[in-house]
């Protein structure tokens, strides 16, 4: 077994962070850029008088410009939306209520996955609750959705089907290429959680052949409060909010118009960069797990024998309570998370790891550790350092 060098709880450390699935610190230049926005004092997009047309050419320069990174088609006489929101969970509940309720009157069916973020199964339930059907697609013991099992579940009275597109608690990607083309086979709309994936993975909306995406700047290093679902042409959505004519009164509401431009800064410098911080996370998280292997030989990294997004690793330290492993880890100056951030303080297993069929004692032992463009191989070693420290010291 590795020798760990201990280091004193006493000293001051310098933090590392590995929590980027939840939020990833924003750059100085969209920060800037937001900046430069404010300064020039924009007035209401959605006023009539010149200083409010000043404005509302930016927002749609800046709305077109992500729907060409994100590969919408705009253009023709219905183009592809592009349609700003407060960020993924807004984006996934617009989606499943606005979606659903668009294609008939009263109740339907809607399907997702066993592995969906709250924001997409939290909505299904409350449809539950509201007397719709509500389905779900089973995964393997890899964390892949079982494509085959789809068209046995789809009806008459499908609304929508949603998958996500990388796995928040495991990074494991999914098929929805497949899943979407069942989908348009039986004329069902698809929707895809990409809040994960947005800035970790290269994509394309109209070649993933999806209906529907819910995005968020804040994963790729853009300013919380700001997100997007992005709609194909065709696609009809009822309004889950009400009172204003803005975003064609999908979403209605004054246009963050300063946090926009810094979406759009954020976007266009991932992508700029996305080739060589891919390649520098795949090789961080490699030597991240060899390295706690090398000092725990019974670690289990879960969703391993899947294609992961490069900056996740979901790791299960067998014998070792996670909830107690993570607040050690806290104080040892290492971030990290026993899942999604929007299920901080439950008490519940992870839904995803329960889904793949892992033993609870596997599901209650697991961390997951993300790392982002900023993280430093130095920062790699130190923190398996630290982890494999603290994991001896709680086995005394």
């Amino acid at each position: 077994m590795l020798r760990v060098q201990p280091f004193s709880r006493n000293v001051s450390m310098e933090p590392i962070y590995l929590d980027h699935n939840a939020t990833s610190p924003t750059r100085p230049e969209v920060v800037d850029a937001m900046a430069a926005c404010y300064r020039e004092g924009y007035a209401n997009p959605a006023s009539q008088h010149l200083a409010g047309q000043k404005a509302k050419r930016r927002l749609e320069n800046a709305r077109e410009r992500i729907g060409e990174i994100l590969g919408l088609q705009q253009s023709g006489r219905a183009p592809d939306r592009v349609v700003f929101t407060s960020g993924g969970t807004e984006s996934n509940c617009l989606a499943l209520f606005g979606i659903g309720a668009a294609r008939g009157q009263g109740a339907g069916q809607i399907i997702i996955s066993a592995v969906e973020h709250a924001s997409v199964i939290e909505p299904a339930e409350r449809l539950l609750s509201l007397g719709w059907g509500f389905d779900q697609l089973g995964a393997d013991e890899h964390g892949i959705v079982r494509v085959e099992r789809l068209e046995g579940l789809l009806s008459a009275e499908t609304r929508l089907v949603s998958v996500v597109l990388a796995n928040h608690d495991t990074g494991v990607l999914q098929p929805v290429v497949e899943l979407a083309g069942v989908c348009r086979r039986h004329g069902v709309p698809f929707h895809t959680d990409a809040v994960q994936a947005a800035g970790k993975m290269p994509f394309h909306f109209r070649k993933l052949g999806v209906d529907a995406m819910s995005i968020a700047a804040h994963k790729f290093q853009g300013p919380a409060g700001i997100g997007a679902l992005l709609v194909r042409s065709g696609v009809e959505i009822q309004p889950i909010l009400y009172g204003g004519h803005q975003q064609w009164a999908v979403r209605p509401g004054t246009e963050p118009l300063a946090l926009v431009v810094g979406m759009l800064a954020a976007l266009e410098l991932v992508v700029k960069e996305q080739e060589d911080h891919v390649r520098e996370m795949e090789r961080c998280r490699a030597r991240f797990e060899a390295g706690l292997k090398g000092g725990y030989p019974d670690l289990r990294v879960n969703g391993e024998g899947a294609v992961r997004l490069p900056n996740v690793s979901n790791v299960a330290f067998p014998g070792i309570d996670a909830q107690m492993l993570l607040m050690a880890l806290d104080q040892a100056g290492v971030a990290c998370s026993v899942g999604s951030a929007c299920a901080s303080g439950s008490s519940e297993l992870s839904p995803t790891l329960l889904a793949m069929g892992l033993p609870k004692e596997i599901v209650r032992s697991s961390l997951r550790f993300s790392l982002g463009a900023t993280t430093t191989v130095e920062e790699i070693d130190e923190a398996v350092r630290r982890i494999l420290y603290v994991v001896h010291e709680l086995q005394g």
